[in-house]
């Protein structure tokens, strides 16, 4: 929790200004994060152009312009003290600079018609500076200059004091550098302090710049790059970086809402949540009645953890406290203010159809192969086009304001063919209620909020991020359908009786009528460990395939990537069904379902044709290098560009290499050869008695020698370095395009990984059966009477704690028999801790896994409703009568017959005793 996390939050929740110049001011979602406390005293006139920086219209820039100031010393940054301003000793400049700055300028009025900033003042650097700030006022800069990035004026002051650099003044700036090499780590730590980031780098180099219309004036640049803590893990080269949060999703999640008129809920709305995730392209929406404690929405914060909110304004005042208590100055949640009323008329269905317009990319890199992309294509947009429709009205709502808003960073493809589109809540799955995920710990613990002690972090025995991932909705969102939870159950059972075997094979020859019939066993969980643990130790491949998706990844991640989908691919066909009739071979199949089913989508002949393909196409040891150059295999004609571009590469070294043989006869030394110094190449090393052609360019020299570059050399020299900087940008071209060829195996390498995370659970699930001696829940069939029987049953969670002093539990509920129990006992006696761990036992029997008890027979549930304990929210303005209140008509109103609730009761007037109701509805 760094000092300067929230400076966009604070300007979120602060509180309305009262007259409405203020609240335009306020309501700016461009309004650069607040000063630092550091200060540089400097004159009136530097503290004037620094502030133009600062400023998108430059106001006072003209103040001084007809009066220079004499020149000052340069201040140093003062990090404790605020030092004041030095007064104006002319009073005449000072009344012209006030009524400068109080005459109305016409040019602000019309700031679209006003381009060109202008101060003869400024260096060109500098000048570009201010159009890029003017162009980019919200987004703190890190603009590429040489071998560092420098942040310039406001933009210092905030990353000398997140950073710890030093700033100073140079020219008519502050500033502030770090070198290139630092990038990904400094972003992230200015990203996490809650700063949108934009990196500009220079878009020409010294070569072509030397041979274009742009010799005389600065490098040109451009915004490269967006950053933000949602947008992150999905961007070129700082993504992947911080292992620590890799198994954490980055959720953007957009809330916009809609008051309802009806008598009596003056503070009920309708809201429409979507959260987007756009490392893995997973997207959640859902559309809601929700009542004035905002339940329904604080379930879906809390399932989903944010890492960025789009407050969608206007928006109510009890909303606007749930979100406050979520994302206030304390936590590390981004927030900005967008405005929902531009999609008010219907225009948010046509903003999100855009996307799928102008999608005619080809993505394969066969001709022959276009026909069948572009059936794919067709056939992704239309499922996906179908899920959008489906969608309700406010969903649509936000769904259109996180595509304007990911249009900024240049990731919204990921909307149109890599998304996975699913609602918040179906009738397949178990929501829980954000009351039943505090009091239960599923995702954390009440002590300090973290992870450990949850029963999310009791049940992960994942190895990959993104198995962790999918476990964690898995455990927020348990199975409603018997036969599916069932599925699962059968797969955990497969996995986990193959590890009671210690063995990888087991191999018998049967003669049977003269033929050989091959029987081979591999053990599952052996080999599929193996995959996993394989996997675990390469990056996050399904952040990976995301980044190639956008464009994105570097050669290094791409070959990874998709080298580790393949060797994962090629190892689990080990487990796949082969029946060949001609040599009689024959490999015991799987007998559960879901194995099967997932293995045959990870080993699929398709996908290791399609990665196998892309590897060929890629030199290896090029991308560990970071060659570009070398990056492609040519041979074949498949990049004929860069194959052109090496050509005259090569040309311009033949060149060189026929000019020293010019020089041995020129000079008569027959072993004259070219020399390399401290990077400086094709030097020509004479004694220093050798007499040259007077055009020689003498380089360096030593005692003994001096090394000299002829005319001709240094002519081909410059024809060679033009050449370079040429084949690097085709180069780089040939990388974008390929990367855009990846769309086509887009799809089928994402339901690779999904199949893969799928049996990282499931074998996550079997490691803790055996590890913990878990047993496999039978759930009863549909048509009968709703019970829940466990017999010696224990707290997954405090089991890992107590060991073996924990005394195991009986619970015997029969909605046609004893359908409630209510238990009472001293403070201290483990009253919440059994109906915990009975609830605890349901939930985990549903998510598919086995649970800690002897035996357990128990029915699908709808649902698991908690009331415990005596808690307040005085920051939302509940007290504690108000939050038992209506958490209790929560639970009257949503639970069914197939319901589990449990309250507890602590009377004021008992001081030594409590009770606890527990029961099927």
């Amino acid at each position: 929790m760094g000092k300067p996390k929230q400076q966009v939050i604070s300007r979120f929740f602060a509180p309305k200004p009262k007259n409405e110049e203020d609240a335009s001011t306020s309501t700016t979602p461009c309004t650069p994060p607040p000063k630092i406390a550091a200060t540089v005293s400097f004159s009136p006139a530097k503290r004037l152009r620094t502030s133009q920086l600062i400023s998108p219209q430059n106001k006072l820039s003209s103040s001084y312009d007809d009066h220079p100031p004499k020149p000052t010393k340069t201040p140093k940054l003062s990090t404790h003290v605020d030092n004041p301003p030095i007064p104006l000793h002319n009073p005449t400049l000072h009344q012209k600079f006030l009524d400068k700055l109080l005459e109305p300028s016409y040019h602000l009025l019309e700031p679209s018609k006003c381009h060109e900033i202008a101060n003869p003042k400024y260096t060109p650097l500098e000048q570009q500076v201010v159009e890029l700030k003017t162009k980019y006022p919200d987004v703190l800069l890190m603009i590429e200059v040489g071998y560092r990035y420098r942040f310039f004026g406001q933009d210092a002051e905030n990353a000398a004091r997140v950073l710890g650099i030093y700033a100073h003044m140079d020219h008519n700036f502050l500033t502030a550098s770090v070198p290139t090499f630092r990038l990904n780590i400094h972003v992230r730590r200015l990203v996490s302090a809650g700063y949108k980031v934009g990196v500009v780098k220079q878009t020409e180099t010294a070569a072509i710049k030397a041979h274009g219309s742009n010799k005389l004036g600065p490098f040109s640049r451009g915004l490269s790059a967006l950053y933000t803590k949602a947008t992150l893990e999905a961007a070129e080269d700082v993504g992947g970086g911080d292992e620590g949060c890799g198994s954490c999703n980055n959720y953007l999640v957009c809330v916009v809402e809609k008051g309802i008129d009806i008598e009596g809920c003056g503070d009920d709305v309708k809201l429409g949540v979507v959260g987007v995730e756009v490392s893995t392209g997973d997207v959640v929406y859902g559309e809601f009645n929700d009542n004035f404690m905002r339940a329904g929405l604080e379930a879906m914060i809390l399932n989903l953890l944010p890492a960025e909110l789009l407050v969608g304004r206007p928006i109510s005042k009890q909303t606007e406290k749930l979100l406050l208590a979520y994302a206030g100055p304390a936590s590390n949640v981004r927030v900005e203010d967008v405005s929902s009323d531009r999609f008010s008329d219907g225009g948010a269905l046509a903003e999100v159809m855009s996307l799928y317009e102008g999608m005619q990319e080809t993505y394969l890199l066969d001709v022959q192969e276009k026909e069948e992309a572009e059936m794919k294509m067709h056939e992704c947009n239309q499922i996906a086009i179908q899920g959008i429709m489906a969608m309700p009205h406010l969903a649509i709502q936000a769904l259109g304001l996180i595509v304007r808003h990911l249009k900024q960073f240049g990731l919204e493809r990921v909307l149109c063919l890599g998304a996975s589109f699913r609602p918040f809540s179906s009738n397949m799955e178990m929501t829980l209620s954000a009351n039943a995920l505090q009091q239960l710990e599923v995702l954390m613990n009440n002590f300090d909020g973290s992870e450990s002690g949850s029963l999310l972090h009791c049940m992960n025995q994942t190895l990959t991020l993104f198995g962790s991932r999918l476990l964690r909705h898995w455990v927020t969102h348990p199975l409603r359908d018997r036969n599916m939870i069932g599925a699962r159950l059968d797969a955990v059972s497969e996995i986990a009786e193959s590890m009671q075997t210690h063995r990888t094979s087991h191999t018998s020859v049967l003669e049977m009528e003269g033929a050989d019939v091959t029987s081979s066993q591999p053990e599952i969980h052996h080999i599929i460990v193996s995959v996993l643990s394989t996997i675990g130790r390469s990056p996050d491949i399904q952040r990976g395939l995301t980044r190639i998706f956008h464009r994105k990844a570097t050669a290094a991640e791409f070959i990874a990537v998709i080298q580790a989908i393949l060797i994962a691919a090629k190892q689990l066909q080990q487990l796949c069904i082969i029946e060949d009739k001609s040599t009689n071979l024959q490999r015991e199949t799987l007998h559960s379902v879901l194995l099967r089913k997932l293995i045959s989508i990870a080993s699929s002949s398709t996908v290791i044709n399609g990665a196998a393909k892309l590897l060929s196409a890629l030199n290896k040891e090029a991308a560990d290098r970071q060659d570009l150059h070398n990056l492609f295999i040519i041979s074949d004609g498949k990049f004929p560009e860069v194959a052109e571009g090496a050509r005259r590469v090569e040309l311009a070294n033949e060149k060189l290499d026929s000019l020293i043989v010019v020089h041995r006869k020129q000079l008569r030394i027959h072993k004259l050869e070219y020399t390399s110094v401290a990077g400086i190449t094709h030097l020509i090393e004479l004694p220093l008695n050798t007499k040259v052609p007077p055009d020689w360019v003498k380089v360096n020299s030593t005692k003994k020698a001096i090394r000299y570059h002829s005319r001709e050399v240094l002519v081909a020299l410059d024809e060679l370095a033009l050449a370079n900087e040429q084949l690097t940008v085709v180069c780089q071209a040939a990388w974008n395009n390929f990367l855009t060829g990846f769309g086509g195996y887009f799809a089928e390498f994402q339901a690779v990984v999904q199949a893969l995370a799928s049996l990282d659970c499931l074998n996550s699930f079997a490691i803790l059966s055996r590890n913990k001696n878990y047993v496999r829940p039978l759930f009863v069939e549909d048509d009968e009477a709703v019970q829940i029987h466990i017999f010696s049953g224990r707290h997954p969670v405090l089991e890992a704690v107590l060991q073996d002093n924990f005394v195991p539990n009986d619970t015997d509920l029969h909605a046609e028999r004893e359908y409630c129990q209510i238990v009472t006992g001293p403070n201290m006696g483990g009253k919440s801790c059994y109906i915990r761990q009975v609830a605890l036992i349901a939930l985990m029997a549903q998510v598919g896994s086995f649970v800690p008890a002897i035996s357990a027979k128990l029915h699908v549930l709808d649902g698991i409703y908690t009331r415990m304990g005596a808690s307040d929210s005085i920051q939302q303005g509940r007290s504690t009568f108000l939050e038992e209140l209506s958490e209790a008509s929560d639970i009257l109103k949503k639970c069914s017959a197939n319901c589990l609730c449990n309250t507890s009761i602590s009377p004021r007037a008992q001081k030594m005793h409590g009770s606890i109701c527990y029961s099927l509805p």
